[in-house]
């Protein structure tokens, strides 16, 4: 495997990244010590009111998902005592008769494997068998592709199905941990499960309205597709992430995944990728959505959950010796954080609409162009942001950090700190984060919810 991240001498510690890194340590401490006191056992701390709330079965997720951080984070008092109670969690005890399949194995499942994988602790693997097992289950259809939900009452009679409309993320993004987990047990029909939605995936990539893409959703049931609708935003998203992070965890030796990248790709670049109208010209990138009818549509409404996608470029550009791929990782990872600086509150929305360019390359500013819908006060270059929210979402500096790590140029750690800064400043309880109601305004309010993801 080529190398990815830059050569070691290269990356230069400084007075200010230790104070940084303190005050983030800081931070993240000061939420997992409400978490502790206040929804122990817990799936999410609620950070108003100190109460908790269940939405992932009930089974610990804040705690099982913030594991591998408490290792980093060089916390082993607190990870020991976390690690104590999540070998003890009981996947048999819960109030739920179904569970997300997606939301428990990218959470719990992802959160064993990679806390065990940096501590070796042996109760973490085998409680990450034990849930791998259940939800094997999940397979038990008669085509043996998973559904959106795993119902405990249609397991145990025999009536699971696909579904026919569901999210092309949700059964397709399984693969990462499935694989991990037959990597640790040698076991391999975890692996086998997760590779038949591969191989469908790999039938169906050409012959959809848009060739090379899948669409939002799929039909798993009947194997079939009939969306028109693609996207690399919600319902799609992880789907397309997971493509070169498999190449990788595979060392290469399944082809499919990386001709799977390739093709998408090409088509998200010709596609989907757009440059905004800018005053000042900035060199970034957004990715919108594309409709299929009488001729493919560009919607330039963005999500903050694509800003994953300049991870995903940067790191299939590195892997697979594409350095346009790299480029374009770099000018998507800069526009989120230019997204996140563009706002009063220095954070960007979860939804917003931009004004795109004629091509990638830069264009004139046009005020007229520029119409803000709903008398929303917007930079310039916004349109409209549909949902003013930010709800604590990892994806743009998932991004930002992939890109620090591929190049060490300081100016990413720049881009971090400015962005936990802010996050801080309008997120914080006396209990921990909180999710912020509208960001175009620094006159906002919290939510009561900190998602599983922030920790």
């Amino acid at each position: 495997m080529p190398r990815i991240q830059a050569e070691k001498g290269k990356f230069v510690k400084t007075g200010d990244v230790e104070k940084r890194r303190d005050a983030v340590r800081r931070e993240f401490r000061r939420g997992w010590e409400a978490y502790r006191l206040k929804a122990w056992g817990r799936d999410e701390l609620m950070p108003l009111t100190g109460q908790a709330k269940d939405p992932f079965g009930g089974w610990a997720a804040t705690m099982v998902d913030a594991l591998d951080t408490l290792w980093i984070m060089d916390l082993k008092a607190e990870f020991n005592e976390a690690a104590s109670a999540a070998a003890a969690i009981d996947w048999g005890n819960t109030h739920e008769k179904a569970v997300n399949l997606f939301e428990t194995t990218i959470r719990h499942l992802g959160g064993l494997l990679s806390s065990y994988e940096l501590s070796r602790e042996p109760a973490l693997l085998q409680k990450a068998t034990e849930l791998g097992e259940m939800l094997y289950i999940a397979f038990d259809t008669p085509n043996r592709l998973p559904g959106f939900w795993l119902n405990f009452d249609d397991a145990l009679k025999g009536k699971q199905v696909a579904g026919i409309h569901d999210p092309s993320a949700s059964p397709s993004s399984l693969v990462m941990e499935f694989t991990k987990l037959s990597q640790l047990t040698n076991d391999p029909k975890f692996y086998d499960a997760t590779d038949r939605v591969t191989r469908f995936l790999l039938g169906i990539q050409n012959s959809t309205l848009l060739p090379g893409m899948w669409p939002m959703c799929l039909d798993f049931q009947n194997e079939a597709v009939h969306d028109n609708t693609f996207s690399l935003g919600a319902l799609a998203d992880s789907l397309y992430e997971y493509l070169p992070k498999m190449h990788a965890l595979l060392g290469g030796l399944d082809e499919n995944y990386e001709t799977m990248y390739r093709t998408a790709a090409d088509v998200i670049i010709k596609h989907l990728l757009y440059r905004p109208m800018l005053p000042k010209q900035e060199d970034v990138l957004f990715l919108g959505d594309a409709r299929v009818g009488a001729k493919i549509e560009l919607s330039t409404e963005s999500q903050h959950l694509t800003c994953f996608a300049g991870g995903m470029f940067a790191l299939g550009g590195k892997l697979f010796g594409i350095e346009q791929h790299v480029n374009i990782g770099e000018r998507l990872a800069r526009g989120c954080g230019w997204a996140y600086s563009a706002f009063p509150t220095g954070i960007m929305p979860e939804i917003f609409d931009l004004v795109a360019c004629p091509t990638l390359e830069a264009c004139e500013w046009n005020e007229t162009l520029w119409k803000p819908q709903n008398n929303q006060k917007l930079p310039p270059g916004f349109r409209h942001a549909r949902d003013p929210r930010y709800i604590l979402r990892p994806e743009a500096i998932e991004s930002v950090f992939i890109m620090y790590r591929l190049t060490a140029d300081a100016k990413w750690q720049d881009m971090a700190w400015d962005m936990f800064q802010a996050i801080v400043k309008y997120t914080s309880t006396e209990l921990a984060n909180a999710a912020v109601d509208d960001v175009t305004s620094t006159e906002t309010s919290k939510t009561d919810s900190m998602e599983v993801s922030y920790l």
